[in-house]
């Protein structure tokens, strides 16, 4: 299991406690090599009772090194065996609360392709194939190098439209504006060892490995983890407009298994070196292996973050900002032509050694248990009333 924490960091997340009934704001200083026990795991709530709350504060570093003098209240060994297990002693969550889960889409022109051949198959993987040959006919390798935004890109846009190719997807991915959308509500995020859902009806879908950084309500990026945008191919195959409907269900987004702070050990300049790898491994015995390199994004953090912060819009608590992938898997499963869609039971695995891995088993989604952990919730187990009594 010390695969799942990287080395030399210093580690923010949360703890469900059963003892308090209710999350607890934790790190982790994994600098030193781990005992039999793992690495300890202290509990900041006292200091910091959310997540969004400790990275506000100017002085975070200070705070999270100066909780870390004092004796741990779990070891990671215990957590993990818990996190993977029957979950019914403490165990890790997702690594952030209040922050907004956003997402961005069509951040690499390399896998710019996939999102078109979804539009133009309409949905049907059947039709995935003959699609995909005709759209590398009519685009070649000619986006790879084209700067989002910039007059090669609208000249590439010209001769598109000029053959009636062009479509929204290319318009993010070329244009001047990225794709940022909402990706889950607030807490609704599961992290390592937790189930995500597929709907059952869904018959084309996939994981979307990714790096997500952690940003504060004023567009600083302080933290970084690992993420998996689960996507219904079928459903935003037959309508960009149904991207909601693709990307938000019960667990279909996944965090953690910690939030890295970025400090001198790793810088956001370093993340955008990091290699994010992907296995999925079904119950039949398939397996799947991806890779989204950092270093081919199309558009630079920056740009991702001031489209979605900013004058024309705030984040009081901060947000989460998946930044797209490059993996689009096309390998077939079932049957000839048909691609790659999820079997219930699938373990997928998405790791980096910058920011460890992160582990979740697909369930149908309409099997798994409610999501009942909100907002309300959180201020219960905080000591604080959920309704506000009128005078």
């Amino acid at each position: 299991m010390d695969d799942v924490l990287p080395a030399g960091a210093v580690l923010l997340g949360r703890v469900q406690d059963p003892s308090t009934g209710g999350p607890r704001v934790v790190a982790l200083d994994t600098a030193e090599p781990p005992g039999d026990d793992g690495w300890g795991v202290h509990d900041l709530t006292a200091l910091a009772p959310t997540v969004s709350g400790l990275l506000e504060r100017d002085d975070r570093i200070a705070v999270v090194r100066a909780a870390l003098a004092s004796e741990p209240r779990w070891w990671t060994r215990e957590l993990l065996a818990a996190t993977v297990g029957s979950r019914e002693s403490a165990h890790l969550l997702a690594p952030v609360d209040l922050q907004v889960v956003k997402a961005c889409g069509v951040t690499f022109a390399d896998s710019l392709a996939e999102r078109v051949i979804e539009e133009r198959a309409g949905g049907d993987p059947a039709r995935a194939a003959a699609v995909r040959a005709e759209v590398a006919d009519v685009l070649g390798g000619t986006l790879a190098s084209v700067r989002p935004g910039s007059p090669e890109a609208a000249r590439v846009k010209d001769v598109l439209q000029a053959r009636g190719w062009w479509s929204q997807y290319l318009e993010v991915g070329l244009g001047p504006d990225p794709e940022v959308f909402t990706k889950a509500p607030v807490l609704a995020s599961v992290g390592h060892g937790a189930a995500v859902g597929v709907p059952s009806w869904s018959r084309w879908n996939n994981p979307e490995p990714e790096l997500v950084l952690v940003v504060t309500s004023r567009g600083e990026v302080v933290g970084a983890t690992l993420g998996n945008d689960v996507n219904l191919r079928d459903v935003e195959g037959r309508s960009a407009l149904l991207l909601g409907r693709a990307k938000d269900a019960n667990a279909s987004s996944a965090l953690g298994p910690f939030v890295r702070l970025l400090d001198d050990s790793l810088t956001l300049d370093a993340l955008r070196e990091v290699d994010v790898d992907l296995e999925v491994r079904g119950t039949d015995g398939f397996l799947l292996h991806g890779r989204n390199s950092l270093r081919r994004i199309s558009r630079p953090f920056e740009e991702l973050v001031a489209a979605t912060v900013g004058p024309h819009h705030q984040y009081p608590d901060g947000f989460v900002l998946y930044t797209g992938t490059l993996f689009a898997p096309t390998t077939d499963r079932d049957e000839p032509g048909q691609g790659f869609t999820h079997h219930v039971g699938d373990v997928v695995r998405i790791s980096c050694p910058q920011l460890g891995t992160l582990e979740n088993t697909v369930l149908a989604t309409e099997d798994l248990p409610p999501w009942t952990s909100g907002v309300g919730e959180l201020l219960r187990s905080l000591g604080l009333p959920r309704t506000v009594t009128p005078p």
